[in-house]
Order: structure tokens, then C-alpha cells, then sequence
């Protein structure tokens, strides 16, 4: 399957042509017109790749690049930038871009550059099931010749009923069979919300804690509606998952469910994926 690349661009033409030159070249292309909305699809979906255009009205590129690199640090990102904006993409570079390209830019420069970043992201990604095949065949080694003595550190586990336990250091839920995983952005925002289990948190505070920066009151609410909404679907294939995420309408949201209990063991083997 083609890679997946999110175009962010003000300028209605050049979003239009970028995308029409992706898509027959078979990548699965989304298109974002502001910096707000581009962040918003990096924290519904995963991407390969977001062709950026530094200068754009409200958040610019640069801002886009920095919260980017939080949301969604495997992302590569390649710069669409005028000639009066060099300096601005050389330290968009320095703060991780994998390339830059000066507008209006040729579809083969763009195709050329699109399928290095591509090409790069994927070796990466090799790269890490590597070392996690590596890592898990070594302990299985150590395991049966008996040569690992010590308990591995154990990770923070929360019983969000009975049963159902989620470990907030890998990200997982599981209930006997069913093992499921968080994103990172879902990671903090369950984190958040069972830290302050009973408060009710409003929409700009959860921005904050889960994102880093500040918004609106009324930009607030439409960051986190799309997270919210995936993680109680996630939740809610779990016994009482789908009523422990609660919205306080025109305030936020607070996390309830019946008895928690969190302790400091190792979780227990879950056996195979």
C-alpha cells in the first residue's frame, strides 16, 4: 500500500496541484488549508509524510513543524517555501524537516522528494520492528535458560474495573483475550483524565496537558472532539468503557468509573500479540 501524505498549503491552486500530482503517483492523499487543521488530522491519523508550506496565515509552518514533532514524531516533513523564506526553512530543518522545496516546484522535484522521504520513513520503521524482534527473541532466550533473575522495573498498572487494566507505560488496555493499544496522544489523554479521576477538566486545560500549547475556548473543543471520540471507542470495548469517559456540556470533560485501584506491579504476561 502506497504511504499515506497529508499536503498543508493555504493557497487553494497550489494545495489542488499538489495533491492531483500525489495521487497518480498512488499515495493516499489528504489536504489541510490551515496549520490548526493540519494538526487536527495528525492527531486522528497516522501519516508517512506532510508536505508543509512555511508561510500561511494564523499558525505558520514553523509552529505547525514544532507541535508536529510531538503529535507525530515519525512523520517526515518536507518544506514548500518561497525564496524570501530560505532562512525560515533552514531553521525549520534544524528543528527535524527532512527537506525543503522552493515554489512553484516542478512535479518531478516533487515526486523525486516525496519517494526519498518515503523511502527513509520506511527503513526507519524496519529499522525499529528490527530491534523489537531482537529485544523480545533475547528475553525469550534469557527465559528459558534460566539467566534472567531480575524482576524487570515495574511500570505504572491501573485497574479501571474488574478485569480491565490498562498499563499507562506501554499504552495498553487488556481484559482476559482482548489486548488493545493507545496512540501516544490517546496515552496522555487517558493518563490526564485518570489522574484527575471525578474532576471535570475543561476543554483548554486538556489542550494543554495533553498537547503543550494553548488555544481558544472555542478552538479547544474541536482539537480534542476527534481524540475523545477515538479513545471511547477503544474504551468502549470494555466492560463499562463506553460511560467511564463523561462530557460536561460547554465545559469538558471528567473521567468516572466504579472502584479503580492502581497499584505499583509489573503487569502480568499477556502472552503473544
Amino acid at each position: 500500500m502506497k504511504a499515506k501524505v497529508l499536503v498543508v498549503d493555504d493557497e487553494k491552486t497550489a494545495r489542488k496541484s499538489l495533491v492531483e500530482i500525489l495521487r497518480l503517483e498512488g499515495y493516499q492523499v489528504t489536504s489541510a488549508e490551515t496549520g490548526e487543521e493540519a494538526l487536527r488530522h495528525l492527531n486522528e491519523e497516522t501519516f508517512d509524510l506532510m508536505l508543509l508550506d512555511i508561510r500561511m496565515p494564523g499558525m505558520d509552518g514553523l509552529e505547525v513543524l514544532r507541535q508536529a514533532n510531538g503529535i507525530a514524531p515519525d512523520c517526515k516533513v518536507i518544506l514548500l517555501t518561497a525564496h524570501g523564506s530560505l532562512e525560515t526553512a533552514i531553521e525549520a530543518l534544524r528543528q527535524g524537516a527532512h527537506d525543503y522545496l522552493l515554489k512553484p516546484a516542478a512535479p518531478d522535484e516533487i515526486i523525486g522528494s516525496v519517494a526519498r522521504a518515503v523511502d527513509e520513513h520506511s527503513d526507519t520503521a524496519r529499522r525499529h520492528r528490527l530491534i523489537e524482534q531482537l529485544e523480545a527473541s533475547i528475553r525469550q532466550l534469557k527465559n528459558v535458560e534460566g539467566l534472567e533473575r531480575v524482576m524487570p522495573a515495574p511500570s505504572l498498572a491501573v485497574t479501571l474495573s474488574q478485569e480491565v487494566n490498562l498499563d499507562l507505560d506501554r499504552r495498553e488496555i487488556w481484559f482476559r483475550d482482548l489486548r488493545v493499544s493507545l496512540t501516544p496522544t490517546e496515552g496522555k489523554l487517558l493518563k490526564v483524565l485518570i489522574e484527575n479521576r471525578s474532576k471535570v477538566l475543561s476543554h483548554r486545560d486538556l489542550v494543554l496537558l495533553v498537547q503543550g500549547y494553548k488555544t481558544s475556548e472555542w478552538e479547544a473543543p474541536e482539537i480534542l472532539r476527534p481524540l475523545v471520540s477515538r479513545l471511547r471507542r477503544k474504551l468502549a470495548r470494555f466492560p463499562g468503557g463506553e460511560d467511564w469517559i463523561q462530557n460536561v456540556r460547554g465545559t469538558g470533560y471528567v473521567f468516572e468509573e466504579t472502584e479503580p485501584s492502581q497499584s505499583r506491579n509489573p503487569r502480568p504476561s499477556l502472552g503473544g500479540d
